[in-house]
């Protein structure tokens, strides 16, 4: 007979489930399937609830905003939250967390939640950007840990968790037929049952590059979105059919009218604002008589480390990569 559980006990041992019984967040019993990883328990029930989290630790997003205590400190955001804090003022928010993936999604589970954006936040929360957490996070763990760019392993999975749920929420319907979707036993995907079509989590890569002349001086630039003396690299989306170092070479063209050449990768971070891969690379310029195309970028000019280092002209923040590729370049990288 199974046992009924109010909260299912803890595993630290290997990926594992069973059966069993749960009283859900609305009080309910419901025949339930435990998912055990790393610690942190899902149930997958039966009945309204759809998917409970018991992990130990969970996000709350609405927006771009991780909605988190009012008393909580900045430093401690990216924590998480501890489940039970979230029933009294909310009881079940809309859940678009990922069941845990056994056999092929090496990050485990990720317990997020995803609070309507017209739901008021109750007087005892707040909100606080999910991107200031990330960039906040200190210093980036070994190579293959972090996001990427010089954000901590922490940020990474906080990005990753982000990602997935905004990208859960958008594919609830087949892109093919209109069926409703699920989500993939195997791996992280939706699949709609009525025409077997198959959805991977969007990304969307984009190059951001560091043009270097032979006098060692940078090109930086002030795009119309950046706040007033705000300059940054040249940075855009790669189209259909093309290869990351021509997109270089095309939006270096478009936006200051430069060639380059002897394009070098760098380094790459998750961006999910919504759903960009970020691809860092320098290259040396070649030719061209700098011209801003006036749509996005208003102003650049090429800087000497000695002009960056005192502080002209305003860089973007630390954590970006935008940020660590200029700090490689200033420490005499190329």
């Amino acid at each position: 007979m199974a046992t009924l559980r109010d909260t299912p006990e803890l595993c630290s041992g290997e990926a594992h489930s069973q059966w069993g019984l749960i009283r859900c967040l609305h009080g309910e019993v419901h025949p339930a399937v435990f998912f055990v990883i790393q610690g942190s328990t899902f149930s997958l029930c039966s009945g309204r609830c759809t998917l409970v989290c018991m992990a130990k630790r969970v996000y709350l997003f609405q927006g771009t905003n991780l909605v988190v205590p009012v008393d909580m400190k900045d430093g401690e955001v990216l924590g998480g939250l501890d489940p039970e804090t979230l029933r009294g003022d909310f009881g079940e928010p809309e859940y678009y967390g990922v069941p845990p993936i056994l056999h092929s999604d090496a990050a485990g589970m990720l317990p997020g939640f995803l609070l309507p954006p017209d739901r008021p936040v109750p007087p005892a929360w707040r909100t606080f950007p999910v991107l200031g957490a990330a960039l906040s996070s200190g210093p980036a763990g070994p190579p293959g840990t972090a996001a990427g760019g010089n954000l901590s392993a922490a940020a990474g999975r906080l990005l990753r968790i982000y990602h997935v749920l905004q990208w859960r929420k958008d594919s609830a319907y087949c892109g093919s037929c209109g069926g409703a979707n699920e989500d993939s036993p195997v791996e992280l995907a939706r699949l709609c049952p009525r025409c077997g079509r198959i959805e991977y989590p969007r990304i969307s890569p984009a190059v951001i590059t560091l043009v270097q002349n032979d006098d060692g001086q940078a090109l930086l630039a002030h795009n119309i979105k950046f706040k007033p003396k705000l300059y940054s690299l040249i940075a855009g989306f790669t189209e259909a059919g093309e290869c990351l170092e021509a997109t270089v070479v095309r939006e270096v063209k478009e936006e200051v009218n430069l060639d380059v050449d002897t394009i070098r990768y760098v380094t790459s971070q998750s961006w999910p604002f919504p759903n960009s891969l970020m691809v860092g690379f320098a290259a040396r310029y070649k030719g061209g008589q700098l011209k801003c195309d006036g749509t996005e970028i208003v102003d650049a000019q090429w800087f000497t480390r000695e002009s960056v280092l005192g502080g002209t002209p305003e860089l973007p923040g630390p954590g970006s990569v935008s940020r660590y590729i200029i700090d490689r370049w200033l420490t005499g990288g190329p």
